[in-house]
């Protein structure tokens, strides 16, 4: 039999995009227990029935494993801090999350898309997880979208549409690349800038940005969509990149993290977003800007871990 590393094959299958879960329900002391769960499928709709799969690894799995009734609660756009509070935080998670009661007394998640109260149905044996399968006694469902997962990272599909709509008015595409911790910017009488294409629509705007930085010698791999704007006239979509190495003789100034903040700008709305990459940079918990040149809101692409 060909040794499957099984840290690849985890890569392998991150790469299969799903919603993201958490799961809920109560141990022998009444304790209320949440997990975040990507491992979830409907079933069956006659009977109704639903399944997903804990891991042996978990502290609270003998709970979920043995447990008579269970709750689902499947996150919507813009709840990955719950996500994150039920994957990784030590303490209350419920004193952290609003929830309420189902008539088994199993949280339900507020603000979650959908919520399925079930009572178990079956339990399967699977290597170092089990499928518990699941007969949906109630649910509730919201018309709101969900929050998605893939390759280690969290997206919406409501913010890419957003991103991705096309519109006759000028674009501006830019990238913030990172090279050794440093970021490229380039210098104009005006100040600094990120490298960045202008061209009319929106349409293969990564595609044309990635082809013009490759023109000047600099290979990248594009990220996830920073900052998204606009103003009167232009629309602005900034995008995460990182590069291995530059061309000798290549036009930008590898500025440090740090010193970002420090620099003049060609605009006000450029100068706000990179003194908010500085600031995230620390932490590396980098987050979207969606709105104008003047206000928006910034969501989570915090990876889980």
């Amino acid at each position: 039999m060909t040794h499957l590393d099984t840290r690849v094959l985890r890569n392998a299958f991150g790469s299969f995009m799903t919603g993201v879960t958490v799961i809920t329900t109560r141990d022998a002391n009444d304790t209320p227990l949440g997990f975040t769960a990507n491992s979830f499928s409907s079933v069956s709709l006659d009977p109704p029935l639903l399944l997903f799969c804990p891991g042996k690894f978990l502290s609270s799995y003998k709970a979920f494993a043995t447990f008579e009734h269970f709750a689902v609660n499947v996150l919507a756009e813009g709840q990955e801090d719950v996500s994150n509070t039920f994957a990784s935080y030590n303490g209350d998670r419920f004193a952290r999350v609003p929830h309420q009661l189902d008539a088994n007394a199993m949280p339900l998640i507020d603000g979650a898309t959908a919520q399925f109260s079930c009572t178990t149905h079956d339990v399967l044996d699977a290597g170092d997880h089990c499928v518990l399968i699941g007969r949906v006694d109630t649910f509730q469902h919201q018309d709101k979208a969900g929050l998605g997962y893939a390759g280690g990272k969290y997206f919406s599909l409501g913010l890419e549409r957003q991103v991705a709509d096309t519109a006759d008015k000028q674009a501006v595409c830019g990238a913030l690349i990172e090279v050794d911790g440093k970021i490229l910017l380039e210098q104009v009488s005006e100040g600094f800038q990120p490298p960045h294409i202008r061209t009319t629509g929106r349409s293969n705007l990564r595609k044309t940005l990635h082809q013009a930085l490759d023109d000047k010698g600099i290979s990248v791999s594009l990220g996830a969509a920073y900052s998204v704007f606009d103003d009167a006239t232009t629309h602005y979509s900034y995008i995460l990149a990182t590069a291995s190495k530059l061309p000798q003789d290549n036009p930008f100034f590898a500025v440090p993290a740090q010193e970002l903040s420090t620099l003049t700008y060609t605009t006000q709305p450029i100068a706000d977003m990179m003194q908010r990459y500085a600031v995230e940079a620390e932490t590396r918990d980098f987050a979207l800007y969606l709105g104008d040149d003047r206000q928006g809101e910034t969501h989570a692409l915090s990876e889980r871990s």
